[in-house]
């Protein structure tokens, strides 16, 4: 707003005095009306309201109403397993909270302490805190500007903004500039930021806003306002606990309902539904997938990649957008010099021909103000990469300095557009002057040529000028030098042209073949950048990332659109430039209205806003600010972006493994479901106890879970294919078909193993098979509790060889290295001896009600177990034929 008001008009609106400033009266005042000059706090919960927040969940309902009728059985270890499994998952979700609060405090630190000001006509220094609209400040050289301020006067002054607007090259104000329309925050050439860092210069001008009023301020609130949502495994778990929950209910409904048909023992028949509604809940689920996600922490950091958020892990599987700020994530963050025109040719910056180009070289060194200390260069980026050029040819600034000293200069100004500096060379001078190509070139009248000064004819004129406009197409920023000898003072006229260079923040190279990679993984990369449209789009064009200009958007055209006029566009761009924090959330929010999930990159301050709306917001640990750190849920300590390639493949790998977990629990739990409800139903004994239910789900399921969510995959095969849709179910892909395949055959079998002892003393007896016969021997004790044992004993270790072919269900048991899951061993191993332990030692035997069982028992037990292995067995080999078949068609 204040950018289109003259320097009278801003006095007048803000009520301030350009000779005097405010009076102390005044600015009291307006310190108690609008408040100190700071960053105001989110409103936090309190770590009880974090605590219960974590419980919110349909799932962990379920698991405390297990807990609850745990209790009721007197089976207290059980519900205090379920209780700490509920209790770690909550605890794990706390330390995970309060990112908002971070980025926060982290923008606080940003913000000046101090600022010089003047007041009732007298300068003096103040806290930042107490400024107010109106104040007269003073900024100079490597000051940090206290607030949003409307510069009245101007001196060279550059300002890095790149934190907040994102462009690469710190800007030059202009003090008398006054724009015609709202401009974007980096074309505000006559406004300075605050946070942002004076870099050359110095100015003077009226705070326009303080506090949460200021751009920055503007920043905080939108990273306060973004609300954290579920991630697509959260919301799919969410769901299917709400299913489990309506299930148990049902279960045990039914149950009564058959109980009272079948005049039983409503008491037995409530202890029995019970039983079966928590067979319903995979109680091992929620530590798994806790466990799971911790575990690839770790597997993370060795592909450089620190996850502050633990489901976003799984969320990186499911990226179908990955968003990417330009400058320090798809770039370099450093002005570099690629092109060199001398001697009228055109050459690449690090291919001179050998005894060319030393006088620009020395020349774009001399008339410079950065410094250069051993490895490390302070200044403006621009003249850093003009050194480091001189570095390339080693030439050291040092010695052509005591070689050459500078006894004079004219600095740079907006208004010339270059700069001069004069040097002492053996008994006269030489100058050199540096700027824009057309202002340098309208003051030059001979041109040097392999070392020699000749007249400038039109046709040199012209081939500079479509030499300049060819490194301009490619985005590059042009600077000219020519040289001046005899004068003691710098003259900018009848000068000798030199040569150009032209410079950008150049591409990282590893960047072009991570985007290659995701799109044959199916994911799109977006460039979203502050800097200028042209810029941003020859580096796109360069990594593969756009090939037209019509994939291009500007934030100016951004805001003419509304929210659904972006979102019909939104999958047609690839570029988009000058954009403001505000448009980069809209962006944000425009791909998932589309149903994609987006990765969000950055490292400045304007970023975080975006990286805490998007999906999963990815910062740069080395080069990002706190405050896009803490607003991130992934931090990159490589700063590169092909790593976001490595974390989407391990996050692709983690979804498929917590998948193969959930359906093996499922179908686990769904096996012991039909069990007892076919028997129940059938008019028979319950063949499973409610402790044999608790220890199987807890104990004999869980660690085969957590070894195949800790399973290695084939990621190649993996990021061949496309991401999965946010909607998609944990049963896609036949996964409900899996589950539904496996737990009627285990219920088939353990049913098999309960009815074998029945069968056994039927036939013996000469006595028919039925089902009235078998409800009747059943009655007897010790024949119950033999059947129950056989049930009990199938039922379990069938998961554990379940749990074997689920490590993958396109390949044979035969041709799976075994050994590169070691855990999986370890679990079928662990969870073979505990089955052992429960039908063979005395003080197990009494607490679950089983049977000692011989050594045929044994044989024939495991048999029967190791149906769900040999159907996969089956299944695979069933589909080998259909595959060869269908490659010697193709190949035909």
């Amino acid at each position: 707003m204040f950018e289109q008001k003259s320097i009278k008009e801003t006095e007048a609106a803000l009520g301030s005095d350009m000779n005097k400033g405010l009076s102390s009266e005044e600015a009291a005042g307006r310190l108690r009306e609008h408040g100190e000059n700071e960053l105001a706090s989110a409103e936090q919960a309190t770590l009880w309201e974090t605590f219960c927040e974590q419980l919110n969940d349909p799932l962990i309902y379920v698991l405390l109403g297990a807990a609850a009728i745990s209790i009721l059985l007197h089976e207290v270890s059980d519900a205090v397993i379920i209780i700490v499994v509920v209790l770690v998952n909550a605890v794990v979700g706390v330390i995970q909270e309060g990112k908002a609060k971070k980025a926060l405090e982290a923008l606080k630190k940003m913000t000046s302490p101090y600022a010089v000001v003047k007041r009732d006509g007298k300068q003096m220094e103040i806290p930042a805190a107490e400024l107010v609209t109106g104040d007269l400040v003073y900024l100079s050289a490597g000051q940090q500007v206290p607030a949003d301020i409307r510069l009245v006067e101007s001196a060279g002054m550059r300002v890095e903004e790149s934190a907040l607007t994102g462009e690469s090259v710190p800007v030059e104000k202009n003090a008398l500039l006054v724009a015609r329309e709202e401009l974007p925050i980096g074309d505000r050439r006559n406004m300075a930021f605050m946070s942002t860092m004076v870099v050359a210069g110095r100015a003077e001008g009226i705070v326009t806003a303080t506090g949460m009023d200021t751009e920055i301020g503007r920043i905080a609130s939108m990273i306060n306002d973004a609300r954290q949502e579920l991630t697509p495994l959260q919301k799919r778990l969410a769901d299917m606990g709400k299913l489990l929950s309506i299930l148990s209910v049902g279960l045990c409904a039914v149950l009564f309902f058959v109980a009272v048909i079948q005049h039983r023992n409503v008491i037995d028949m409530f202890i029995t539904a019970i039983s079966l509604a928590v067979a319903a809940v995979p109680e091992g689920l929620p530590a798994v997938v806790t466990i799971v996600l911790a575990l690839s922490v770790s597997k993370m950091v060795k592909v450089h990649t620190i996850v502050r958020r633990l489901p976003s892990v799984e969320t990186l599987g499911a990226v179908s957008v990955v968003c990417s700020d330009k400058t320090g994530t798809l770039t370099q963050n450093k002005m570099t010099v690629k092109k060199c025109f001398v001697n009228q040719t055109l050459y690449p910056a690090h291919r001179l021909p050998e005894g060319e180009g030393m006088e620009l070289i020395e020349g774009m060194a001399l008339c410079n103000d950065a410094v250069a200390e051993g490895n490390s260069k302070l200044g403006d980026p621009t003249e850093t990469a003009l050194l480091d050029l001189a570095g390339t040819y080693h030439v050291s600034q040092k010695k052509l300095r005591q070689t050459l000293p500078r006894t004079a200069e004219k600095a740079f100004d907006s208004t010339r557009k270059m700069m001069t500096t004069v040097h002492k060379k053996d008994k006269g001078y030489l100058s050199y002057t540096k700027g824009a190509p057309d202002e340098i070139l309208k003051r030059c009248s001979r041109i040097l040529i392999r070392h020699e000064v000749r007249p400038m004819t039109a046709r040199h004129r012209e081939q500079i000028r479509r030499t300049c406009e060819e490194m301009s197409s490619q985005a590059l920023r042009v600077l000219a030098l020519a040289m001046r000898q005899g004068d003691t003072a710098p003259k900018e006229e009848d000068m000798i042209f030199v040569g150009m260079t032209g410079m950008i923040d150049p591409a990282r190279p590893e960047v072009k073949e991570a985007v290659e990679r995701f799109q044959k993984a199916g994911v799109s990369t977006v460039m979203i950048t502050g800097d200028h449209v042209d810029t941003a789009f020859a580096i796109a064009k360069e990594l593969g990332i756009a090939g037209s200009p019509k994939e291009c958007m500007t934030g100016e055209r951004l805001s003419e659109l509304s929210d659904v006029q972006l979102q019909n566009r939104i999958t047609e761009t690839r570029v988009f430039a000058r954009v403001s924090p505000e448009h980069k959330v809209r962006i944000v929010k425009a791909f998932k209205n589309c149903n994609r999930i987006v990765a969000m990159t950055g490292d400045g301050v304007n970023d975080a806003p975006s990286l805490k709306s998007a999906d999963i917001g990815i910062a740069m640990g080395m080069t990002g600010t706190d405050v896009a750190k803490n607003a991130a849920d992934i931090i990159l300590t490589d700063d590169n972006f092909a790593t976001i390639e490595k974390a989407i493949e391990e996050g692709r790998g983690i979804y498929e493994n917590i998948k193969k977990s959930v359906i093996f629990l499922l179908s686990s739990n769904f096996g012991e479901i039909l069990t007892m409800f076919v028997a129940i139903i059938c008019g028979l004994a319950s063949p499973l106890k409610a402790s044999h239910v608790l220890w199987i789900n807890l104990i004999t399921d869980s660690l085969p879970a957590l070894a195949l969510g800790v399973d290695e995959n084939d990621k190649k095969s993996l990021m061949k294919r496309p991401p999965r849709k946010e909607n998609e179910s944990l049963f896609a892909d036949g996964g409900l078909a899996c589950t539904m395949f496996y737990g009627i055959l285990i219920a088939a079998i353990s049913l098999t193993a309960f009815l074998k002892i029945p069968h056994d003393i039927l036939a013996g007896s000469g006595l028919a098979f039925t089902l009235d016969n078998v409800a009747k021997v059943l009655q007897n004790g010790n024949v119950l509790d033999r059947a129950q044992t056989y049930a009990f004993t199938v039922l379990g270790l069938s998961q554990l060889f379940h749990a074997v072919g689920m490590r993958d269900r396109e390949k044979s048991v035969f041709r799976m290295n075994h050994f590169a899951n070691k855990m999986m061993i370890a679990a079928f191993a662990v969870g073979f001896l505990l089955q052992f332990l429960v039908t063979e030692i005395p003080y197990f035997i009494r607490a679950f009600g089983t049977a000692a069982l011989g050594m045929n028992e044994w044989i024939q037990l495991i048999i029967l177990a190791a149906f769900p292995l040999l159907a996969h067995e089956v299944m695979i080999l069933a589909s080998v034929r259909p595959r060869k078949a269908e490659r010697i068609i193709k190949e035909v």
